[in-house]
């Protein structure tokens, strides 16, 4: 090329708009910042994000990210600490821990949205009034009332009548919400709750707009406002979510409890002081199947790996070590036992519907009945075939790490498949024609067992199926999606299914309570319904933790063995996969987004060599 050419290049170059010579430079372009974006599964759907309006664990990860409750944990603390979130502080607790007081940071605003029409919309203590309030709107059936059932002096008489006239009145006053100023907020409990602040801590009782929530209307759940680090960018529903970061999000500077912990000062040395979120998008993808899951994972098309215990001999030693393999790549793995129970629970009404259900009521041969069922299970092979000994047996209702729990308790329902023989044949339920046991009347009896569609599902109907045929009971498996049974549940139609419950808080209650009756339909899937349970529950809910509260979730523990409601069966090891690029990443016992606390970090060849955090 000529200079003269040259030269008229340069200058036509200069004159396009928006034309930069940097951005020619193929040097320019290698040095350009990528987008940090983090991306993981879910393996199963979503229900939706309103806080109010569902209750499943992955539907709670995503309203983590957009909204913000009261009060948090800190990142590294262990065992949990609560901090201040929009709070300035933890709350002044008074009344001998009836009145909760507590001051919104000034200044913090919900992410932009039409709602608003425009405007500025800053948080305010009425924003955390009108959320408490909306779980005791009946039209919300919200699953988490029990939070506030009974507990807020004059809210109980709102929702009352509201029953009465069909409508809420939100503007009417509540002697136990009390907004005396745009930025503080009063709770008055009608009972002492020394827990309390553990509720103000939990993400599905965090600020919401009545703008917001007014203009969506029956669409909450696919319109989240909140005031947190991250938006919902797109959302295709049971498939994908795309969160991104809220750019009026406030600063918020990285900073925890590092203590003794070598690792923790690792992470706090290339974390500490920095302005979050410092990732920028969080791409999260439906993935039903291990397999796909784990495939994703190893081609880096996600960067951790969350729940594969079913994989695990693919990637983990005999010792429970990550694999050579895998370690060479710096890819790194987290273990630890979720704070969490699998259970296996029982429809105990007498009637499903207008149906009799065969196990239902606490007449001796229907106790009998499910006694059978629990004892003919085998959990051991639930946990050395189905989870490839990735799980510890559960023996107490509160798991390890939540207050309350008891080491040494031991469940008193043994597997004796020749002992549940013998049960049947004692309350009448004696073998027709083809084997399989008939009711005491002498109808026919047919279980029905719920799972998902899924791989790892198939396992557990066979595990069902030949448990239940070594002591002659027929059983009938009904698949449905993990949306459809959570429905099922809620309206106490689901007969035989196991089930999950990872602490939504650290504390005992959060789990006693998935067996108080008045929960029925809400996280008492079992609708259990025990006079002398629900009354040991209430004397429960007045005292802090310790030695009395503890004596009383004894006698629940075994009250409930004694009518069989559940069969405890295990809690799962948490096998995190990370690729070496995720920095900072430690899993929280009960913060749902630690994605808030990491970094992508691609530019740092050591941390791709050997895996530092």
């Amino acid at each position: 090329m000529t200079l003269s050419r040259f030269l008229l290049a340069v200058l036509i170059a200069l004159l396009l708009p928006g034309c930069d010579e940097r951005a020619a430079s193929p040097s320019a372009q290698a040095g350009a910042v990528q987008q940090k974006v983090l991306r993981f599964t879910f393996q199963a759907a979503e229900t939706g994000f309103d806080p109010v309006r569902v209750s499943d664990y992955y539907s709670g990860v995503v309203i983590a990210a957009i909204f913000d409750p009261l009060l948090t944990y800190d990142y590294l603390a262990r065992p949990a600490k609560i901090v201040p979130n929009t709070a300035v502080a933890l709350p002044e607790i008074s009344d001998g821990g009836k009145t909760y007081t507590l001051r919104i940071k000034p200044g913090i605003r919900f992410s932009d949205d039409a709602a608003f029409k425009g405007k500025p919309r800053e948080l305010t203590a009425a924003d955390y009034a009108y959320a408490i309030k909306r779980f005791l709107d009946p039209k919300n059936r919200a699953q988490y009332a029990f939070l506030f059932e009974g507990k807020i002096v004059g809210l109980d008489k709102l929702a009352a009548d509201a029953k009465k006239s069909g409508r809420f009145d939100y503007d009417a006053p509540v002697v136990g919400l009390e907004t005396p100023d745009r930025y503080t907020l009063r709770i008055r409990l009608n009972e002492t709750d020394f827990n309390f602040s553990h509720v103000l801590a939990f993400p599905m009782v965090s600020a919401v707009a009545r703008e917001a929530v007014e203009a969506y209307a029956n669409d909450t759940n696919a319109h989240p406002v909140g005031t947190g680090p991250y938006v919902l960018k797109q959302y295709v529903r049971s498939s994908k979510m795309v969160l991104e970061k809220n750019p009026h999000f406030r600063e918020m500077l990285w900073n925890a409890e590092v203590g003794d912990n070598p690792e923790n000062h690792q992470i706090a040395a290339r974390m500490k002081g920095k302005r979050l979120p410092l990732i920028e998008r969080v791409e999260i993808s439906v993935m039903d199947e291990a397999q796909s899951r784990w495939l994703a994972f190893q081609r880096r098309e996600t960067d951790i790996e969350y729940q594969l215990e079913e994989l695990a001999p693919k990637f983990m030693n005999a010792d429970n070590t990550l694999k050579p393999e895998f370690t060479s790549q710096g890819i790194r793995m987290e273990r630890s036992v979720d704070p969490e129970i699998i259970y296996l629970f029982f429809n105990t009404q007498e009637k499903i519907g207008d149906a009799p259900n065969p196990f239902g009521g606490f007449a001796p041969e229907k106790i009998a009945l499910r006694r059978a069922i629990a004892m003919a299970y085998n959990v051991e092979d639930q946990i050395r075939v189905i989870r490839k000994g990735q799980s510890v047996r559960a023996h107490y209702p509160i798991p390890p790490g939540v207050a309350g729990h008891e080491p040494d308790y031991r469940i008193g329902i043994p597997h004796d498949v020749r002992l549940a023989n013998a049960l049947l044949d004692k309350f009448g339920y004696q073998r027709g024609a083809d084997g399989y046991r008939l009711q005491p009347d002498g109808k026919y009896l047919i279980l029905r067992y719920f799972s998902q569609p899924t791989e790892r599902d198939r396992q557990f109907d066979e595990l069902m199926k030949r448990s239940l045929d070594k002591i002659g009971l027929r059983v009938q498996i009904q698949k449905e999606r993990f949306a459809e049974l959570n429905k099922l549940a809620d309206q106490c139609r689901l007969t035989l299914r196991h089930a999950a419950w990872i602490a939504d808080y650290p504390d005992g209650d959060n789990f006693m309570q998935l067996l108080y009756g008045p929960n029925s339909g809400q996280t008492n899937s079992a609708c259990y319904r025990s006079p002398e349970f629900d009354k040991r529950y209430e004397q429960s809910r007045r005292l802090p933790h310790g030695v009395e509260r503890n004596q009383l979730y004894r006698e629940m523990a075994r009250q409930m063995e004694a009518d069989t409601a559940w069969l405890l069966t295990d809690s799962r090891y948490r096998n995190v996969l990370v690729q070496p690029y995720v920095v900072g990443f430690k899993k929280h016992p009960v913060y749902a987004h630690e994605f808030l606390y990491m970094d992508i970090d691609r530019s740092d060849a050591r941390a791709l060599k050997d895996g530092r955090p």
